[in-house]
């Protein structure tokens, strides 16, 4: 019988760590993206650099990365922005959305999280780039409507900068990250195979 490895204390500082470092990528991302437009919606980022690697950290540590994405989405993009925290609570599912999407198709169609094949890149293109910040994109420029935070009439000039900010960051830094990474990663104790182990 196979001695199935189970998680230790290393998957919850794994998670801390991963909360840190996805809080402050969302909160510098959007203090950036504002910078250069400040004309956004106060919680779009037009330049999301966490959303790749919060994409990427799920790939490699399951759904101990996606915790983490919704954590740090919910402190740096929500908190942190001055978002009350009742919005903040369902604001932040938009990124969850986007990382658990590709990690359940990853999952599903055996892909290889080392972009070993143009196969592995297609379904990196479909469900973690394309399909999952349609659906991101549209959760998180719909929620802050809802919530008053930004007019119906922001809605689609929030969509658009989600989702064209984190195509471009996803399909740039992702493959690069994935291609060159996966094999240091996935000689960790940590690295997840499937969702949790």
């Amino acid at each position: 019988m196979k001695n199935v490895r189970r998680p230790t204390y290393s998957f919850l500082i794994l998670v801390i760590g991963l909360i840190l470092i996805n809080t402050l990528l969302a909160w510098l991302s959007l203090q950036f993206s504002h910078l250069i437009s400040p004309s956004l919606p106060t919680s779009v980022s037009m330049i999301f650099i966490a959303a790749a690697f919060m994409l990427i950290f799920t790939l490699w540590f399951g759904m101990y990365g996606a915790i983490a994405a919704y954590a740090g989405s919910f402190i740096g993009a929500g908190l942190l922005s001055g978002m009350p925290v009742t919005v903040a609570l369902y604001f932040s599912l938009a990124n969850l959305w986007q990382v658990l999407i590709p990690l359940i198709a990853f999952r599903i169609f055996d892909v290889h999280v080392g972009m070993e094949s143009t196969r592995d890149l297609f379904h990196l293109v479909l469900f973690g780039t394309i399909l999952n910040n349609v659906i991101g994109a549209a959760w998180g420029s719909v929620s802050l409507a809802i919530a008053g935070i930004d007019t119906w009439s922001q809605v689609p000039s929030a969509f658009l900068a989600w989702f064209i900010g984190n195509i471009i960051v996803t399909i740039i830094i992702v493959p690069l990250v994935l291609r060159h990474f996966t094999p240091r990663v996935e000689k960790s104790k940590v690295f997840v195979k499937n969702y949790w182990f």
